[in-house]
């Protein structure tokens, strides 16, 4: 803290000095003391400002890749057009679809089956009697409660009896009301009949009558050549992956016509959502890289040298060079006879065995046609299990670790090196190169749609199973996403996140510190201010003092100390 100095002149001049000017400079002076607190804070601050614009990125990534691992996204449904939609419309088509053309041809509509009495003039009448339903072979007979039920009453109970698969209704004209009985099972599984022994006891016991609105068929249509029947109209067996409705058939004698359904790749979406994903990758790369350098003044940026930077940009490049695969290991057993124990990360996986892979065994075992491939190591141990071959395969509880010996008294001999299983548990595509997307020198990406595409054309449910959640592996959308939400602004893992909580206890921690400080140099100032005044005064009343000192000891020595006076 600086010393500081007081200008009054002479001090019998009577001018004092300036307290608010003098009081202003050791405020000054003692609020130095707070200068590294502020200084801190504000590089705090701006690390904030930083900290939350790589969130903010960081949370646009994740959008941007749910969209790629959401089975309800981008990726979970396919195109489809039909070339005559009054005949035949597409509902949907799943990413297990196979892009192609289809031809289809509709003979007849699904229907339902449906009976309906004979009009009641007044719906208030009361029926007393039975109804028999009879659905397949199975007669179910309801009878009117005593005193007689009306339409309404008798459709409430025909729906509430269990099993019986039908529903009633009252329908109403101007003629007046009827009940109509439909089959909860359209095409013809739901046939049914009634018998009616009903009357209308309000209408002098008038015999309540059924007749068939509409006998229960189902839909016959050819897909490809194949003949199919369907009990709906809502059609989801004929090709893989598609449900489409049929709307209308020709009516006979006139032939069907040919419908043409095209399944297609939505890659323009898919190509998008990764052109996008590419776009704020590099967005929050560029963000990162910038903080790493100086800015116009040359002074550093706020998150220099930052370790939690340092944490994000290493934690998104590893998780951008995921690598996807089935990562099966073969070990060398212990003991005698020799062996091989392989393990795979999960029961599910298929994998293809080379030719050789676990040696020479008799009866050709050790060659590629004699294990199923690809199969699974439940396959390849029931494979090698076969009497004669001259191997011993063993298969521990969870069905992934796989133990093959070479019989002792066998002319079976182990491959000299591992055996090489290659996985399909994650489909061919196991790279981000394989999607198009490479990384610059700068850490950026470059995006190549066209090579996409051609990826998609070619091989769809690969790239399905490279993004989104797997049975059993860790797809790269999985390890991506796992990453994001241990780096972005979520809590309560989030880098971002813990780094901003960091910052925020310290920032609170030197704003009570500057508070205090504050209030501490309020008080001294009121203090100096009343003090400093105080001495003022007394500067300013000198000259009075003098003088009176001058007339005093004139009065008491008779001697005139001024002049002229």
């Amino acid at each position: 803290m600086g010393a500081i100095g007081l200008s009054f002149g002479s001090p019998t001049s009577g001018q004092g000095f300036n307290v608010t000017s003098t009081v202003a400079a050791l405020v000054t002076n003692m609020q130095a003391v707070e200068t590294p607190w502020k200084n801190q804070l504000t590089s705090l601050q701006a690390q904030d400002t930083a900290y939350t614009a790589i969130g903010t990125d960081l949370s646009a990534l994740t959008t941007d890749l749910s969209s790629l691992t959401d089975f309800q996204g981008v990726l979970a449904q396919k195109q489809g057009s039909s070339s005559d939609t009054n005949i035949l419309q597409l509902t949907s088509a799943s990413n297990t679809a196979v892009a192609g053309s289809h031809t289809i041809t509709v003979s007849n509509l699904a229907s339902t089956a449906s009976y309906g009495s004979n009009t009641i003039t007044n719906a208030s009448d009361l029926l007393s009697g039975s109804l028999t339903f009879t659905v397949g072979s199975t007669p179910t007979t309801i009878t009117a409660i005593s005193g007689g039920e009306t339409l309404a009453q008798l459709a409430t109970q025909i729906n509430s009896t269990s099993g019986l698969g039908l529903t009633a209704s009252v329908i109403n004209d101007p003629s007046g009301s009827l009940l109509s009985v439909v089959s909860n099972t359209s095409g013809s599984a739901g046939n049914f009949s009634i018998s009616s022994a009903l009357t209308d006891t309000s209408n002098a016991n008038a015999p309540v009558t059924f007749t068939q609105g509409q006998t229960g068929v189902d839909a016959s249509l050819t897909v490809d050549g194949v003949s199919l029947t369907s009990a709906s109209n809502t059609v989801t067996n004929a090709i893989p992956g598609v449900t489409f409705q049929i709307l209308s058939a020709p009516t006979p004698p006139a032939a069907p016509t040919p419908v043409q359904v095209e399944i297609t790749n939505n890659n323009t979406a898919v190509e998008s959502a990764v052109q996008s994903f590419v776009t704020d990758y590099n967005k929050t790369i560029a963000a990162i890289n910038t903080q790493e350098g100086k800015d116009s003044s040359g002074n550093p940026e706020p998150l220099y040298g930052s370790p939690n930077l340092a944490l994000i940009q290493s934690q998104l490049q590893s998780a951008l060079t995921f690598v996807t695969g089935g990562g099966i290991t073969a070990t060398a057993g212990t003991g005698s006879p020799a062996s091989w124990v392989l393990t795979a990360p999960s029961a599910s996986f298929t994998y293809t065995a080379a030719a050789g892979a676990f040696g020479t065994g008799s009866g050709g075992t050790g060659s590629s046609a004699a294990i199923t491939t690809p199969s699974t190591l439940t396959q390849i141990a029931a494979d090698l299990n076969v009497a004669g071959t001259g191997y011993s395969a063993t298969l521990d509880s969870t069905n992934t670790i796989l133990t093959v010996t070479a019989a002792a008294s066998s002319p079976a001999t182990l491959a000299a090196t591992a055996p090489t299983l290659t996985s399909s548990g994650s489909g061919s595509v196991s790279s981000i190169t394989q999607l198009g997307i490479n990384v610059n020198n700068d850490g950026t990406l470059t995006f190549n749609s066209s090579a996409l595409d051609s990826l998609l054309n070619s091989n769809y449910q690969d790239v399905v199973n490279f993004l989104q959640p797997g049975n059993g592996f860790t797809s790269f959308g999985d390890n991506f996403t796992a990453a994001l939400n241990n780096l972005g602004n979520a809590g309560p893992n989030g880098a971002v996140y813990l780094a901003l909580q960091s910052n925020q206890a310290t920032e609170t921690s030197l704003n009570t510190d500057i508070t205090n400080e504050n209030a501490t140099i309020a008080t001294k100032q009121q203090q100096l201010t009343t003090e400093l005044n105080q001495a003022n005064y007394t500067l300013t009343e000198i000259p009075q003092q003098l003088q009176y000192v001058n007339e005093l000891y004139s009065s008491l020595s008779g001697y005139n100390t001024t002049p002229g006076g």
